[in-house]
């Protein structure tokens, strides 16, 4: 089985698993999950980070649940010995800054923008990373506690915006195994207590920026704010009856980055993002329906004061190039049907 293929290449090894930047609650669960998971199978590994843990719903996480996350910044002493799996991101990503460690495993659920070659990688495209963690378990015949179960199917609710985004059976199995075994009061009661008033100020400022054209939302937050908060608010700015592609952007780093969220059947947002981006000269991707990247400062300058139109141009333009194509590549369905 796969998950013993796992095990073999970690063990006799110091193993972190690294979560991306500014984890959010499905990179926590999920890494919280495979740490149990591996000490299960007779493994320790260390969970780390690179960033901050400070929004409320992963806070809340870490005290619930009791989840130890070490900033990278104290741990002096990895080298380049050192295995890392990394949870809920992949090597060369924007968002996954590159630990002294061997990256020779990664778990993920998001598509692969920069090929990278592993040991072991389980890459799936599902709703959460924590629905593969969760398989782990169910594969493997390993006993998971109410605990794990309920960190698990947590941030499986968070991550699929309580199962309306980006599901897929895949998930819905997993959720039925994770429910039997889960405190799912508990669940519920934290997905729906995970606003800090800190949201509101980054709600108020994305909602003073609101632009609309044609059914593509933008807002912009000019202070830095966690990348969970920009995506609640790309999610909530998908959630106006005018609005079926939402583009929100923050300070982050001297730079800006972005949260994209698309309900239309006509768009990809992860390679809409990945285009509009790199004509900027930043970088990113994702699902089709959900997708980030990162616009670095040192392109900000030569953007100068057109700096908002010229982002909502890239992603227009780019919009209106890959529904022609989207549209084109239907046509082309079309007619060798007819043959």
């Amino acid at each position: 089985m796969e998950w013993k293929k796992l095990i073999d290449l970690l063990r006799g090894h110091t193993v972190y698993l690294q979560m991306h930047n500014y984890p959010d609650p499905d990179a926590l669960a999920a890494a919280y999950g495979m740490q149990v998971f591996l000490r299960a199978n007779g493994l320790e590994a260390t969970i780390c980070y690179a960033g901050k843990i400070d929004k409320n719903s992963t806070i809340r996480m870490v005290e619930s649940f009791g989840i130890k996350a070490v900033d990278i910044e104290d741990i002096p002493d990895m080298s380049i010995e050192d295995y890392i799996v990394t949870i809920d991101g992949q090597k060369y990503n924007s968002n996954l800054t590159d630990f002294p460690g061997d990256e020779v495993a990664c778990i993920d659920h998001h598509p692969t923008m920069i090929p990278c070659t592993y040991q072991y990688s389980d890459i799936r495209i599902c709703g959460a990373c924590c629905s593969i963690v969760a398989s782990y378990f169910k594969e493997s015949n390993t006993t998971i506690d109410a605990n794990t179960a309920t960190a698990l199917l947590y941030g499986l609710k968070m991550d699929t915006d309580s199962f309306n985004r980006g599901v897929t059976d895949f998930d819905i199995e997993m959720f039925e195994y994770l429910h039997k075994r889960a405190d799912y009061n508990k669940v519920v009661a934290m997905y729906n207590n995970n606003m800090g008033i800190e949201d509101l100020h980054a709600y108020g400022e994305a909602i003073r920026s609101i632009m609309i054209y044609e059914n593509v939302g933008f807002a912009k937050i000019t202070f830095d704010c966690q990348d969970a908060q920009v995506a609640m608010i790309s999610d909530f700015i998908l959630g106006l009856d005018v609005v079926e592609f939402s583009v929100v952007y923050a300070v982050s780093n001297g730079g800006y980055k972005f949260s994209v969220r698309n309900e239309t059947a006509t768009c990809h947002a992860g390679i809409i993002t990945q285009k509009a981006l790199q004509k900027l000269g930043g970088g990113g991707g994702g699902h089709f329906s959900m997708a980030g990247g990162m616009l670095p400062e040192s392109r900000l300058k030569d953007l100068e004061e057109n700096f908002d139109f010229e982002i909502r141009k890239s992603f227009m333009d780019t919009i209106e190039q890959e529904k022609i194509s989207v549209e084109e590549q239907e046509h082309v369905v079309r007619i060798s049907m007819t043959h």
